[in-house]
């Protein structure tokens, strides 16, 4: 089987594929996350997603068949939190997973309840809209490692020669308090310049060692302040192995940057 990419993907603030204004403001993103299926090989088997808005003492796998939803916002619209996106989960996959961390030394728990957050619901209900995709989720772990982050991804790298997608989803720039402030628009694109020199760099070792350094990039700390949404980033590129990566599109909204890569 055709081995597929990673991918990094930037997804937004909250539900914003399902407010019309939010719609507009996002358009350039919702347009590349419909096309993303295009640049993979195949139809993928499931979707491995390591989200930004799920983090455990330890690695933790989602293994329930039926995933409910997640709606870890506030302040938005009432319909917003009756949203449904009932892609299946895959159990099998999960303890594929769990198996491949912990020979990997890894300690790995599993998660019967964990659902779809919007880091989740929002990319992969564009990618793949008739919720018919199977999905399991992989959770960060809150000490926030970063080196362990890719060390995650580089154990579960065996599954891109098995018909699995991984993503990771987070963000290129996450300051809530510097959202639609004119100051932010430099520190996002200072930051992300720094990500893409490192994820498009054909030295694998280079790129995940600037990676595990991120603090000491370019406006590091004003563009994360926790690192949660980078964190997906690491697992991805850990993933890609030697494969280089490359941004697939960069979007601004809220008056910062928001890049979204993909790898091999």
């Amino acid at each position: 089987m055709t081995r597929f990419p990673t991918l990094f993907l930037s997804h937004g603030g909250g539900p914003w594929p399902f407010m019309e204004d939010r719609r507009v403001q996002y358009a350039k993103t919702a347009e590349a996350f419909g096309r993303l299926p295009q640049l993979l090989p195949a139809r993928p088997k499931a979707v491995l997603v390591i989200t930004g808005h799920w983090e455990a003492d330890a690695f933790t796998v989602s293994t329930s068949p039926h995933p409910p939803m997640v709606y870890d916002y506030y302040g938005f619209p009432e319909h917003t939190y009756h949203l449904k996106y009932p892609a299946p989960g895959k159990p099998e996959l999960a303890a594929q997973v769990k198996a491949l961390l912990m020979r990997a030394g890894l300690d790995c728990r599993e998660d019967p309840n964990q659902g779809f957050d919007h880091g989740t619901f929002v990319p992969l209900g564009l990618m793949y809209p008739n919720a018919d995709m199977p999905i399991v989720l992989l959770s960060l772990k809150s000490s926030y490692d970063a080196a362990e982050h890719v060390k995650v991804g580089q154990a579960i790298a065996p599954l891109r020669d098995e018909g699995i997608l991984i993503v990771g989803s987070g963000l290129t720039y996450h300051n809530m308090r510097g959202f639609n402030r004119p100051e932010s628009k430099p520190v996002s694109y200072d930051f992300e310049a720094y990500l893409n020199e490192a994820i498009s760099s054909p030295d694998a070792a280079r790129r995940n060692a600037m990676l595990v350094d991120w603090e000491n990039a370019p406006s590091a700390r004003l563009a994360h302040p926790r690192e949660d949404h980078l964190l997906p980033l690491m697992v991805a590129a850990g993933a890609a192995g030697s494969d280089a990566g490359r941004r697939v599109f960069v979007d601004e909204v809220a008056n910062v940057a928001m890049a979204s890569y993909v790898f091999g």
